[in-house]
């Protein structure tokens, strides 16, 4: 039975009945179709209770889409949408003996009440649905039969995966407003977790005291940037804080069979620059008080290898996963964090650094525009999947030509989207590395003077909080051990016992 023939069907214009085909039809419903493109001709109230997620290439008739769009496009105008205002727009066609005008007059005079238009729309959606997933599985087949040089599996299930993604989020009709009283269960539901976890935190907890004091622990989707010049340890600060969350991991299983984390949790790490065993190296290091640069050797004793093997033994349980691939796209970076989330879980995010990413768009595209985009998309990501997303930045080098080195949101390069995007800046900020490389000639007052500096400036860090949307501005000091890689919580004389 060819299209026209169904369409006209329902309202007894169809020839005789034929054999059935004899190849499988796509997944339709075109009588839901007619009843709620009547519905909405009769009352165009209607089209309120399906536009937030129906769209034209919903329907699979190629003239219900022309008729939706039309209808859509005249209602958003502030028009009437009725058989009369359609047919201007729709030209004239021959539908099997009848002409659009009078097609869409049977519409109304057939249509259902505008209690059962929402019904109708989720119909018609799900089943778009379900040609859109035949059709991502038809051209899965086909790639994979015939595929280009170029196209590795491992790219063919990305894209599918984006693909895949694409249809979820689109036109979901799970979403709206919600009332005040959901909202306010929530909050409090999200206090009674802050009260239950380590520290009264609201967030994840990154292990550093100050620093949690100052932001309230790591906030769900939240994108966090942590920025600094080469050699200030951003990296080893983010390092650290993927570790503390991971050790610190304790899940509890919901009613609803799930896993959820009741303290730290997973940790997924994607290592741009660094692989995976240097990284594990850095971890090792901090976790056994050993020299990485001694690991890295063989130069250990036998007591530091009993350490390091102890360490390492206490570490093969945290569920701390790292993606060491360097060069990936964005796209690359959102599929395998999905695939994460969805295997094993995710808590926390971290990206070194983004600055190694690349866009979609081509290559010859500003890279400001390209760096938009990335920062755009991991803000999008951290949101989708409700997780704190640390993604390591550089500074510009302006940073070296001020007396005063320590950074500021101005310094961050291509600034704009970066600063725009991010819901926390923090600069990491060493000032005993600049003094070590302005050491004065020995013997002299100058000399003298950098000493006492350096003495007041060694084993300390400090985190510059240059923007954050839910918390105040300022600076954290940490304690900071360089040959093991370790950021620690500063011992301060108020948190001293009491001297007797």
């Amino acid at each position: 039975m060819s299209a026209v023939e169904q369409l006209t069907g329902r309202f007894g214009f169809s020839p005789d009945q034929q054999e059935g085909p004899t190849y499988r039809v796509q997944p339709h419903n075109v009588e839901a179709e007619q009843a709620l493109l009547g519905a909405v001709l009769v009352n165009n109230d209607a089209y309120d209770r399906i536009s937030d997620f129906l769209q034209p290439a919903h329907f699979s008739e190629e003239l219900h889409k022309r008729i939706f769009e039309v209808m859509s496009q005249l209602i958003r105008a502030g028009k009437v949408a009725t058989p009369v205002t359609l047919k201007t727009f729709l030209g004239e066609q021959d539908l099997g003996g009848i002409t659009i005008p009078q097609y869409l007059a049977r519409l109304a005079a057939e249509a259902t009440t505008v209690i059962n238009a929402e019904d109708y729309g989720r119909t018609i959606y799900d089943l778009a649905i379900r040609r859109d997933l035949i059709n991502i599985g038809e051209d899965l087949v086909n790639t994979a039969y015939d595929a280009p040089v170029d196209l590795g599996p491992r790219e063919q299930i990305e894209d599918a995966e984006r693909r895949l993604y694409q249809i979820a989020e689109k036109g979901r009709y799970d979403g709206g407003f919600q009332s005040f009283q959901t909202a306010l269960a929530t909050a409090i539901d999200m206090a009674a977790a802050a009260y239950e976890r380590d520290g009264k935190l609201s967030g994840i907890s990154t292990g550093l005291n100050d620093l949690d004091a100052k932001m309230g622990g790591l906030q769900p989707s939240d994108l966090i940037i942590v920025a600094g010049r080469p050699g200030m340890g951003k990296t080893a600060l983010a390092t650290n804080i993927a570790f503390n969350v991971a050790r610190a991991y304790q899940s509890q299983q919901q009613p609803d069979g799930s896993i959820k984390a009741i303290n730290g949790g997973v940790v997924g790490f994607f290592s741009l620059e660094m692989s995976s065993e240097q990284l594990a190296t850095r971890v090792i290091a901090e976790q056994s008080g050993v020299a990485s640069y001694k690991i890295r050797r063989g130069d250990i004793t036998d007591h530091e290898f009993h350490r390091i093997s102890e360490a390492a033994r206490e570490m093969q349980t945290v569920p701390l996963y790292i993606d060491p691939t360097g060069g990936i796209s964005i796209a690359q970076l959102v599929a395998r964090a999905r695939r994460l989330k969805r295997q094993r879980g995710l808590d926390v995010l971290v990206v070194d650094y983004l600055q190694l990413l690349s866009g979609s768009k081509s290559k010859g595209e500003n890279r400001v525009q390209e760096l938009t985009e990335i920062t755009t998309g991991l803000k999008a990501l951290a949101k989708e999947l409700n997780v704190p997303l640390i993604a390591l930045s550089q500074l510009s080098r302006q940073v070296e030509s001020r007396d005063d080195k320590r950074p500021q949101l101005s310094d961050l390069r291509e600034s704009g989207s970066i600063e725009q995007d991010a819901d926390v800046v923090m600069f990491v900020y060493r000032e005993e590395y600049y003094l070590k490389n302005r050491e004065p000639r020995p013997g002299t007052e100058e000399h003298v003077a950098w000493m006492t500096e350096m003495e007041r400036a060694h084993g300390k860090a400090e985190v510059i909080i240059g923007k954050q949307r839910h918390g105040p501005t300022g600076t954290v000091e940490l304690s900071f051990e360089a040959e093991m890689t370790r950021f620690g919580n500063l011992a301060r004389e108020d948190a001293l016992p009491e001297r007797i």
